[in-house]
């Protein structure tokens, strides 16, 4: 549950919220064109953003857009997402969102990050630079191969 639940008691207002927007998106996808229309979805989230949030989520959906021209845009549970193949391979969660610290850069199943038996599938982002962008194109490509 997330940490600005106000109850013990179901679930918080913008889990509440996210499962709403999931229902939009299915509702979306079964009319939507192609592409373009995924692409449209994730800049509205975009836009809705603000400071930090925005910055990291532009950043991300530039580097994507220049260098995985592979990769689908969709919305999921309202959040800026990527597809390869129409499977989910990752998603940008905002700090505003949940109320918390950081944002999150989040890796489905489908994305190929195995290490072993143990690894990460998200990532604490606090701001957007060259060095973050760096390591992030490196996380895509290996996740997409």
């Amino acid at each position: 549950m997330a940490k600005n639940d106000e109850s013990s008691n179901g679930f918080s207002d913008a889990e509440k919220e996210a499962m709403k927007e999931r229902t939009k998106e299915l509702k979306r996808q079964k009319t939507a064109k192609g592409k373009a229309d995924g692409e449209e979805a994730v800049l509205e989230k975009i836009n809705e953003m603000e400071g930090e949030d925005k910055k990291i989520a532009s950043g991300l959906h530039a580097l994507i857009k220049e260098n995985f021209p592979q990769l689908g845009f969709k919305t999921w549970y309202g959040y800026p997402a990527y597809t390869k193949d129409e499977k989910l391979i990752t998603f940008f969660q905002a700090s505003k969102r949940f109320k918390t610290r950081y944002s999150t850069l989040g890796f489905s199943e489908d994305a190929r990050l195995d290490e072993g038996t143990f690894w990460p599938t998200s990532y604490a982002v606090l701001e957007w630079n060259d060095k973050v962008a760096a390591e992030i194109n490196k996380l895509i490509k290996k996740a997409i191969e």
